[in-house]
């Protein structure tokens, strides 16, 4: 499912036109990004929680030439699924 398929579905599900869907869904999107930025979680009861995790600096290798090179640390989202949503899939 794309983002304009997932606009399609809150629209149909909520009784919202697409445009009211979209802008729903771009303010929902908009939270999530900045609380993360912030290096806080977002926790959805019964969906799951986004987090920022942590990634150390390591060395890779350029594939192209076989170089060494050196990978900074990043921070990065994640997201652990809640049990209601592992529930529901299985």
């Amino acid at each position: 499912m794309n983002k304009s398929e997932l606009i399609e579905a809150i629209a149909k599900n909520a009784d919202l036109s697409k445009a009211a869907a979209g802008r729903a869904l771009d303010a929902v999107l908009a939270a999530v990004q900045q609380t993360l930025k912030k290096g806080n979680s977002v926790t959805l009861v019964g969906f799951g929680t986004f987090y920022v995790g942590k990634r150390a600096a390591r060395s890779g290798r350029n594939p192209r030439t076989g170089a060494t090179i050196k990978i900074k640390a990043a921070r990065v989202p994640k997201f652990r699924a809640g049990k209601a949503l592992k529930d529901a899939i299985n």
